[in-house]
């Protein structure tokens, strides 16, 4: 298995389009770039703002090729390489494994319901059949199932592949028994938040950083959250916590990846819009992000 150190701000990369919703390449590596150059300490395709929901295998095959490609090793590369069945699950990260990602990200299975059991086997299953690191995937907002502090606890300790969690339940209470709960094994286990409200919190309680889609709009202000805490400076750390809420609260207007997408869209970026239907926002929205990046801007994010 690959030794790596999980840590710091891993952005989500969106996928860019076209106008006609194939796979904008050009763009990916353009966006792989600003998010290195603001100081992101990972790059993640195919998570909710990469829409791996929707994207075809052979679509992800050619995104996973030019962000490894464009990346050249700077930092880790993750894969988002889970699928509802278990078999799929394994295909898909077997591919991501010989494409050469340096983490595999597992979504819990979606649609039906699962036990705490089905979800433990599952995992136990797919980490038998690679050898890159697997990190956990929670969000039940998305999926229908909330994979418990106690299942990670145990996948954590038995399984060597399993190597940290995400959690984007936006619950502080589960995000921080994933941490206690994991904190004394006798390996490292890195604890990621998948709320961007939450990555400080996290990290002082014990956490790694943040998987966080906001970091596609401002990676150096995110970036930041990270650099800012490690090096004791917990005012400023807080601060730059605090300075995403209000882009956050366009959320309420449309699915938070479709907003993240239009406000890179709307920095200038040809990055098209979220694939069909997944696509709209509203007038009142879209004039509130134009507010929000404006003030954001006149205070100097990015």
């Amino acid at each position: 298995m690959k030794k790596i150190e999980l840590k710091g701000i891993i952005t989500p990369i969106l996928t860019p389009m076209n106008a006609d919703e194939s796979i904008n390449l050009g763009e990916l590596r353009n966006q792989i770039e600003r998010l290195i150059e603001n100081g992101v300490h990972g790059i993640f395709p195919f998570g909710t703002n990469g829409e791996g929901y929707i994207l075809r295998e052979e679509e992800k095959a050619a995104v996973l090729e030019a962000t490894i490609d464009q990346v050249k090793g700077r930092v880790p590369v993750y894969a988002g390489s889970g699928c509802i069945s278990t078999a799929d699950t394994i295909r898909m990260s077997k591919k991501a494994q010989e494409l050469g990602a340096d983490v595999l990200s597992i979504i819990t299975p979606s649609f039906a319901v699962a036990s705490q059991k089905e979800l433990y086997h599952h995992y136990v299953e797919v980490a038998k059949n690679v050898d890159t690191p697997i990190v956990l995937y929670n969000i039940p907002a998305r999926t229908g199932n909330k994979l418990l502090p106690e299942t990670v606890a145990k996948l954590a300790k038995d399984v060597d592949m399993i190597v940290g969690a995400k959690d984007s339940s936006g619950d502080w209470e589960n995000l921080k028994a994933y941490i206690t709960q994991t904190r004394d094994l006798n390996k490292d286990f890195y604890v990621l938040s998948g709320n961007d409200s939450l990555i400080l919190p996290c990290l002082q309680e014990g956490g790694c950083g943040g998987i966080a889609g906001c970091s596609n709009v401002y990676p150096k202000v995110l970036s930041s959250i990270y650099e800012l805490f490690v090096a004791g400076k917990l005012e400023e750390a807080q601060k730059a916590q605090d300075s995403i809420a209000s882009f956050r609260s366009v959320f309420q207007y449309g699915n938070p990846n479709t907003v993240v997408k239009k406000a890179v869209s709307m920095l200038g970026y040809p990055v098209g819009d979220c694939r069909k239907p997944f696509n709209d926002l509203c007038e009142e929205g879209i004039e509130a992000l134009a507010k929000v990046l404006h003030e954001n801007e006149e205070k100097g994010m990015h």
